[in-house]
């Protein structure tokens, strides 16, 4: 009796130790460089056993540009396999991660996306950086397509046991991105007035692909002459385009925007790049929709 007590002990340890096993060797830690990659991560993933999925910083940072790499970052970016990141020059930090975490599988999300050359005038946030095209990449919305297809198709070759679910997600996304894409096109299609101005350099690939005209860009940062020059440059472009509205972002205080649009009477409306929101799937659905419809009432 003891001897068969004894047997069946060892047989459950066998499956408890198994079953253990088999979760380690499923795991797969991802970590994502900014919040839109980390939303088309998030769907990616859904209901993928064995994903443990998290941002490099606080969802609510906004954009890289100026990110400084802290140490507690970095240690969660080597516990991760995978790293996702936007590319197009947005991680300054990339080649500090690639020096100290060589084995790391990197995602770039912008593999064979034609990128925008950045614009010298009205353009000040990316002059500490090295990177000569414009990163927002996702705010068209073909290009956050092709984002997804891109991270679905490493993350199937990095755990192919789980690309079935990876590719079946991707699929069913992309579905509602290509829905939201032809109620953009529908709703733009017959405004006229295209000529906007825009709060920094977020938004040249969504222009782009929608018809628009970015007829000028402000800068968040006026405590110098060149940044006063600026001011005075847009307030001339607002006058002589008779433009009626200025779009401002919700990360960015609204002060020289409510400056500008005293000395012109354009009206201000906000205009969500996606680099901050919830831990919802349909975060950066429901924020097009909303810009969608800031578009049809500010440009009607």
């Amino acid at each position: 009796m003891k001897r068969f007590v004894i047997f069946m002990l060892s047989i459950c340890l066998c499956f408890v130790f198994a079953g253990c096993r088999k979760k380690v060797k499923n795991e797969l830690n991802i970590v994502t460089s900014c919040y839109p990659v980390y939303i088309m991560a998030l769907n990616i993933t859904r209901d993928v056993p064995g994903i443990n999925l998290e941002n490099m910083c606080d969802i609510n940072t906004g954009c890289l540009h100026d990110f400084q790499l802290k140490s507690d970052d970095l240690k969660k970016i080597e516990r991760s396999s995978v790293f996702i990141i936007n590319g197009a020059g947005m991680e300054s930090f990339l080649d500090k991660i690639t020096k100290e975490l060589s084995g790391i599988k990197i995602i770039d999300s912008s593999y064979n996306i034609n990128l925008i050359k950045n614009s010298c005038k009205h353009n000040h946030e990316h002059k500490n950086h090295e990177h000569n095209y414009n990163s927002h990449i996702w705010l068209s919305i073909s290009n956050y397509i092709a984002q997804v297809r891109n991270i679905t198709q490493k993350l199937s070759e990095f755990n192919p046991g789980n690309s079935q679910k990876y590719q079946y997600n991707c699929d069913q996304y992309i579905q509602k991105l290509e829905n939201l894409k032809s109620e953009f096109e529908e709703n733009l299609y017959d405004i006229t007035n295209k000529k906007i101005v825009t709060f920094h350099d977020a938004f040249p690939y969504f222009a782009q692909e929608f018809g628009l005209e970015i007829a000028g860009v402000i800068n968040h940062e006026h405590e110098n002459e060149s940044s006063l020059k600026d001011l005075r440059e847009i307030i001339e472009i607002i006058k002589e385009n008779n433009i009626k509205c200025i779009f401002v972002e919700p990360q960015y205080n609204q002060n020289v925007a409510q400056i500008i649009s005293g000395e012109t009477g354009a009206e201000i409306f906000v205009l969500d790049p996606a680099v901050t929101g919830e831990k919802n799937p349909d975060s950066y659905i429901n924020i097009m929709k909303q810009n969608l419809h800031t578009l049809i009432k500010s440009l009607e």
